[in-house]
């Protein structure tokens, strides 16, 4: 079996227990504009983090990336696919593939996680919201939790909601670009299909909070993107 053919193989195993988001089918080598004029997320986040953010972290990943693949002789180009089976991978590749294209998959998620302040849901509604409360008490104590593992994640990272392959809502956090789809590199505890994350690499905040991780977290919360939250756990629990 070749490699290409290995890999479409494991993604399909590995979908059938957990949910791949409806969001990020066939993401290539290619940056989708962001869905909001840089400055449309203000005052919570500035136009100047967002125009840097996206302009620069996010298209350097997809640059390094193409390198990598190239470097590697790699053809597949679906980012998705490659970090969901990247111990398939050669093994002098692995971590330049795993940095960049697991920074490109979780970039084009995060921009879709966030909308203008007021454009939509101010909270999680319907199913979603009966299970957070279900899952984590109130609304209010599932911020605090998943704001704690953004807060205590040392260094750079991400903290995420996901469904675990047995339908229940979690919240984890991951270092550098991983995300809970990676499986083989995120404990077998901590995977799942993301519906909700939040990067917290000192480029997402610092101009703006400077070391004040707690208070650009508690900003980002008038801007995350509900209706798309309550997409992502439709698709994930197919319904």
């Amino acid at each position: 079996m070749n490699r290409r053919a290995f890999i479409h193989t494991s993604t399909a195993a590995l979908t059938g227990s957990l949910f791949v988001p409806s969001n990020s089918r066939a993401l290539d080598l290619t940056q989708a504009p962001l869905p909001y004029a840089p400055e449309a997320l203000e005052p919570h986040i500035d136009a100047l983090t967002m125009t840097i953010h996206h302009g620069k972290h996010h298209a350097a990943y997809i640059t390094k990336l193409g390198d990598a693949l190239k470097a590697a002789s790699i053809s597949k180009t679906d980012a998705l696919e490659l970090i969901t089976d990247i111990r398939s991978l050669p093994a002098a590749s692995q971590p330049a593939i795993r940095n960049n294209a697991g920074g490109h998959v979780n970039h084009t998620w995060f921009w879709k996680w966030m909308a203008p302040a007021g454009s939509g849901p101010q909270g999680p509604e319907g199913k979603l919201g009966d299970a957070i409360q279900s899952t984590f008490t109130s609304i209010d104590d599932f911020k605090k939790v998943f704001g704690d593992a953004g807060t205590k994640r040392f260094g750079s990272g991400w903290a995420w909601l996901i469904v675990t392959k047995d339908g229940k809502l979690k919240v984890t956090s991951t270092p550098n670009q991983d995300n809970p789809l990676m499986k083989g590199i995120v404990e077998e505890a901590d995977l799942g299909t993301p519906i909700l994350g939040l990067d917290v690499w000192e480029h997402a905040y610092y101009l703006k909070y400077q070391n004040k991780r707690p208070d650009y977290i508690a900003a980002w919360w008038n801007v995350v993107n509900w209706a798309e939250v309550a997409k992502g756990y439709a698709a994930a629990i197919g319904k």
